[in-house]
């Protein structure tokens, strides 16, 4: 199983960017998918995660000017960021928990981190 994320770039303060991370492999099923980000000497923190039946969880301040949606039919998940600021600047992790078929369990997989710059 791998977590293929796209998206993320440079954009000005105010604008909008559209991520996406899409879960592929064999023989699992979906418990949540979401993002986290690290900014530069920051620790890792909860951007938007959304569960199997439609739970949402946001970061602080982050609810309004994030929306996070999916995973859809192709097991993707969609972060759309609007009024971006300089300070959302960051590496973004996409993250999900998915129940592994093979080993009847659930395992945590994070994948590449994508690279936002939001220039004031």
């Amino acid at each position: 199983v791998q977590l293929q994320a796209s998206g993320g770039g440079s954009v000005q303060a105010g604008g909008s960017l559209e991520l996406s991370c899409a879960a592929t492999g064999n023989a699992f099923s979906i418990n949540h998918m979401g993002w986290y980000r690290q900014a530069p000497g920051k620790q890792r923190e909860l951007v938007a995660v959304v569960y199997i039946g439609g739970h949402t969880n946001y970061g602080d301040s982050l609810k309004g000017r994030f929306i996070i949606s999916g995973p859809n039919a192709k097991d993707t998940v969609y972060l759309q960021m609007m009024s971006l600021k300089p300070e959302d600047t960051a590496v973004y992790y996409c993250t999900a928990g998915l129940y592994l078929v093979e080993t009847d369990s659930l395992r945590n997989y994070w994948g590449q981190g994508t690279l936002v710059t939001v220039s004031s």
